[in-house]
């Protein structure tokens, strides 16, 4: 059978898979060893225990893009909410004369699709018509059996296009989180033509290891507002074993970008590989 076919096969059978053999599968795929799911002892391998193990009905809001907008104005207050435009369950309900001439779309329930409308005059809406409505079809939870996604109301969401001085792409600041208390970070701009990666600890000790992008030449300076985002980080993932919360500054106040449950689907590299282990200590599966 060759790789081709291989893969045909699984993407066309891979919802008739039960959870735990298909991660065991996915991660050997990828990273070519053995998912330890009875020790986990790696990050990777935790993060995949979570999944079949850490199904907290809260996380379906948290990870739903308008949704968890309510949740940030319970918690925090509506000033670190990017303000939503319109919330649609078909692209063809949009009504764009009522956007402003920026704004950027993205569906409530996938991860990674959006579509940003610089200028409403030359935005070309059969191409997001064409990427919206591909996700709209897509359940995320069933590739990466991902399970707060699972039952997530797919729409249509239209947010106000944040700009930051005159950067064209907002810098996130992602804070890994450990039983309620954030433990690294990284700085990224994940939107740029060359993305890198930065990892730091809580005092701005820069970490000796890189995930898939590589890291910056010149390194980031530390956010003026650094504590003020800790503070947040802390006080968002109380209650939680492990998540990942993003933030931006953007001209100087914070705002929330959203929560992350298993960063890269929990099946990525770290290198060196001993960081793997390092980090899988902060996360204590027998508090879940």
């Amino acid at each position: 059978m060759t790789h081709k076919i291989y893969w045909f096969f699984l993407n066309h059978t891979y919802k008739l898979w039960p959870d735990a053999l298909w991660l065991r599968l996915l991660y050997f795929l990828k990273l070519h060893r053995k998912l330890n799911l009875k020790n986990p002892k790696r990050f990777t391998e935790k993060l995949n225990w979570l999944k079949l193990h850490d199904r907290n009905p809260l996380y379906t809001k948290l990870v739903d893009k308008y949704e968890v907008k309510k949740y940030i104005k319970e918690k925090l207050g509506d000033q670190m909410v990017i303000p939503v435009l319109g919330v649609w369950e078909q692209f063809d309900d949009i009504d764009f004369s009522s956007l402003p001439n920026q704004f950027v779309l993205k569906c409530t329930h996938d991860s990674g699709r959006f579509c940003i409308c610089r200028d409403k005059s030359v935005f070309d809406k059969d191409v997001a018509k064409d990427k919206l409505e591909l996700s709209l079809k897509n359940n995320f939870y069933w590739w990466t059996r991902e399970w707060p996604y699972k039952n997530v109301k797919p729409r249509i969401l239209a947010e106000k296009f944040m700009v930051d001085g005159g950067n064209d792409s907002l810098t996130d600041y992602k804070f890994f989180c450990f039983h309620g208390e954030p433990r690294m970070m990284y700085v990224s701009n994940d939107a740029s033509a060359d993305p890198r990666t930065d990892f730091y600890d809580m005092e701005w000790n820069h970490l000796p290891f890189r995930l898939k992008d590589p890291n910056a030449d010149i390194l980031p300076s530390k956010p003026s507002l650094f504590e003020e985002m800790k503070v947040i980080a802390r006080i968002l993932s109380q209650g939680i074993p492990h998540v990942r919360v993003d933030l931006y500054i953007i001209n100087n106040k914070i705002y929330f970008g959203e929560m992350t449950f298993f960063h890269n689907s929990g099946i990525f590299s770290v290198t060196p590989d001993e960081w793997d282990y390092r980090i899988g200590e902060w996360l204590d599966l027998t508090q879940v």
